[in-house]
C-alpha cells in the first residue's frame, strides 16, 4: 500500500508549513496515565505549564540532544546506493554527514556495507568509525546477527565503532513455547555476560510479536507441546528469565502499540478466551533501567490495517511520544533512534528518506519538558 501521499511530501519539502501543522501534534501527557502510573507505584514525570514569575520553571528538551539519534535501515537507499547524478547523497561518508548536519548525534547501523563501486572495494569497520569522529558522531548500537558461533567476532567490530551496545532486530526465538524461551534466556544470559566484559550491553528489539502470549498450559497437542495460555506475553516471560545485569532491550515503540491493536486476547487452561490489554508505557516503566534504547517510529491509526497503524515520519502520526517519553523517565539513559521502515522513495524520489530523517530530526527536537526542580 503507497503510505506517502501529497501531504507528506509537502511536510518535507516546506518548513513552514511544517511548523504550523507539527504544532498540533506534540500532545500533552494524559492525567489518566499519570494516575495509572502513580497506582502502580511506579515514578511519575509531570509537565506543567509555561514560565512561573518566581523563575522556578525551566524548559529542557524532551530528547537530549546527545541522545537523539536514527537507525541506518531508514535510510538503507541511500547507504546502499552507487553513485549516481541525483545530487542525493550516497554511500557512508556522504549520508553521516549529511544526518550530523541535520542534527543528529548518534548513529544505530544495520549492516556495515556500502556500495563497492564507491571504493572500489568494501569499506572497512575502521574507515567507517573514522568518519563517525570525522562528523561528531558515535555508534549507540547495531541490529546484527547474535549467535555464540560469531558473537566475539561481532563485539570486535563493535568494539572498534565504539559502540556501547550491540543487538538484533530479531527475537530470541520465534518460537510461542515456553521451553524454547527458556533455551534463549540460557544463551542470552552468557552472551550478556561476555558482551559486559567488553563493556558493552547485548539487547534485542521488538516488532508486535514478541508481545503476543506466550503458549505455556492447558491441553497438549499430538507433538507435546502446550496449545493454551496463562496469559503471559513472550517478552515479559523472557524479562523474567533473564539476568538484568547482562540482558536489555530496545523498545520499538510503533511495533509495541501494534501489539496493542493485535494481541488483545488469549484462551486460557479452561478453555476461556481472556481479553488482556498491553500497556506499552507501563512496559517500559516497570523496568525503566534495562531499556537503553528505543525506536522512535511514528505511525497513523488505521483499524482498516492487520498492524492497525501505518508508518509515516515522527511527529506526523498518532503516537504520542510526549506522553511516553515523559513516563518512562530517565531521559539521559534513554537513547531514542528514528526509525521508518518505508521511507526510501525507490527512483522515482532518491531523497525521500533523508527528506523524512531531516522533518523526523525537526519534530523530535520540538519535544520539551517543563521542570520545577
Amino acid at each position: 500500500m503507497e503510505i506517502v501521499n501529497e501531504e507528506q511530501r509537502r511536510l518535507a519539502a516546506d518548513p513552514q508549513y511544517r511548523a504550523q501543522v507539527t504544532r498540533r501534534r506534540l500532545l500533552a501527557a494524559s492525567a489518566g496515565a499519570a494516575a495509572v502510573l502513580g497506582a502502580a507505584g511506579l515514578p511519575v514525570l509531570q509537565t506543567k505549564g509555561p514560565a512561573r514569575a518566581d523563575g522556578k520553571w525551566r524548559v529542557d528538551p524532551l530528547i537530549p540532544t546527545q541522545n537523539r539519534g536514527i537507525i541506518l535501515y531508514s535510510v538503507r537507499d541511500r547507504i546502499s546506493a552507487a553513485p549516481d547524478d541525483s545530487g542525493v547523497p550516497y554511500g557512508f561518508e556522504r549520508v553521516l554527514a549529511s544526518l550530523a548536519e541535520m542534527g543528529y548525534k548518534e548513529i544505530e547501523f544495520a549492516g556495515y556495507n556500502q556500495h563497492t563501486s564507491i571504493l572500489g572495494r568494501q569499506i572497512t569497520p575502521t574507515e567507517i568509525r573514522k568518519i563517525l569522529d570525522d562528523n561528531g558522531l558515535v555508534a549507540n548500537g547495531t541490529h546484527t546477527s547474535i549467535n555464540a558461533a560469531t558473537f566475539q567476532q561481532q563485539l570486535d567490530i563493535a568494539e572498534e565503532l565504539g559502540m556501547k551496545n550491540i543487538g538484533t532486530g530479531s527475537d530470541p526465538t520465534n518460537s510461542a513455547y515456553q521451553a524454547d524461551w527458556d533455551a534463549a534466556a540460557d544463551l542470552w544470559n552468557e552472551l550478556g555476560r561476555q558482551a559486559k566484559e567488553r563493556k558493552m550491553r547485548l539487547y534485542t528489539h521488538n516488532h508486535d510479536v514478541a508481545y503476543s502470549f506466550l503458549l505455556d498450559s492447558g491441553p497438549l497437542d499430538a507433538n507435546g507441546k502446550p496449545t493454551r495460555s496463562s496469559g503471559v506475553r513472550r517478552l515479559e516471560y523472557f524479562f523474567a528469565k533473564t539476568d538484568p545485569k547482562y540482558v536489555y532491550f530496545e523498545c520499538d515503540i510503533y511495533w509495541a502499540y501494534v501489539a496493542r491493536f493485535k494481541h488483545t486476547k488469549y484462551t486460557n487452561s479452561a478453555g476461556q478466551q481472556k481479553t488482556s490489554l498491553f500497556d506499552p508505557i507501563l512496559n517500559v516503566a516497570r523496568r525503566t533501567k534495562r531499556f537503553p534504547l528505543f525506536h522512535a517510529k511514528d505511525g497513523n491509526r488505521n483499524s482498516t490495517l492487520a498492524n492497525g497503524y501505518e508508518m509515516i515520519p515522527l511527529g506526523e502520526g498518532d503516537i504520542n511520544f510526549q506522553q511516553f517519553f515523559e513516563t518512562i523517565g530517565e531521559s539521559e539513559f534513554h537513547h531514542a533512534n528514528w526509525e521508518m521502515d518505508t521511507a526510501p522513495g525507490g527512483a522515482a524520489n532518491p531523497g525521500q528518506s533523508l527528506d523524512f530523517a531531516r522533518l523526523s530530526y525537526a519534530n523530535m527536537a520540538d519535544l520539551t519538558i517543563y521542570r520545577n526542580d
